[in-house]
C-alpha cells in the first residue's frame, strides 16, 4: 500500500501495491510534519521498525485494552547484566517480538553492555517476512533511557 499525496495534499493509498501487509500510519511519535498535514506518517519498513521500538519501550500492563501487550525489559534495568540476565532479557525480547510483531521473524537479539555509561545496547536483528529483507537496530536501555523516545528528524 503506496502513501501517495493528491493535489489536495491529502494522503491516500494504492491498495494494489504489494507491501500493504507491512502497514502504514501515524509516525511514533506522533508530530505535525507542517501546516495542513495532519500528522507525520510512516510506512512500510519504517513502520515496522517504529512498532518494535514501541513494543520494547512499554511494559505489560500499561496498554489501555490490550494489557498482554509490552516487553519485561523494564523489570532487569537495575539487575547486574551478567550472562543470566542477558538470556533472561533475550527470552523476554524473544516472547514479546514472536507475541506482537507477526511482520517479522527474529534472527538474533546481541547486548552491547556499556558499564561506563551504564547503557545496555539492544540489538534486534530481524527478517521482514514479507519483503524477506533482513535488518536491524539498536535500542539503547538504560535507567534514564526506560521513557525514551524516537529521535525525531528535522524538518526544514
Amino acid at each position: 500500500m503506496a502513501i501517495t499525496k493528491n493535489n489536495n495534499d491529502n494522503y491516500r493509498t494504492d491498495m494494489n501495491d504489494n507491501k500493504t501487509f507491512l502497514g502504514n500510519g501515524w509516525s511514533f511519535p506522533p508530530a505535525l510534519e507542517r501546516v495542513g498535514t495532519p500528522t507525520r506518517m510512516a510506512a512500510y519498513e519504517e513502520k515496522i521498525r517504529q512498532s518494535l521500538w514501541t513494543l520494547l519501550s512499554i511494559s505489560p500492563g500499561e496498554r489501555v485494552h490490550r494489557y498482554d501487550y509490552g516487553c519485561l525489559v523494564r523489570r532487569y534495568v537495575f539487575e547486574a547484566m551478567d550472562i543470566s540476565t542477558q538470556t533472561l532479557l533475550r527470552e523476554a525480547i524473544e516472547h514479546a517480538v514472536v507475541m506482537f510483531e507477526p511482520r517479522v521473524d527474529l534472527n538474533r537479539v546481541d547486548f552491547e553492555v556499556n558499564d561506563k555509561e551504564g547503557i545496555l545496547n539492544i540489538t534486534l536483528d530481524y527478517t521482514i517476512r514479507q519483503t524477506n529483507r533482513r535488518t536491524n537496530m539498536v535500542y539503547p536501555f538504560s535507567v534514564s533511557y526506560t521513557h525514551l523516545t524516537l529521535p525525531t528528524k528535522r524538518i526544514v
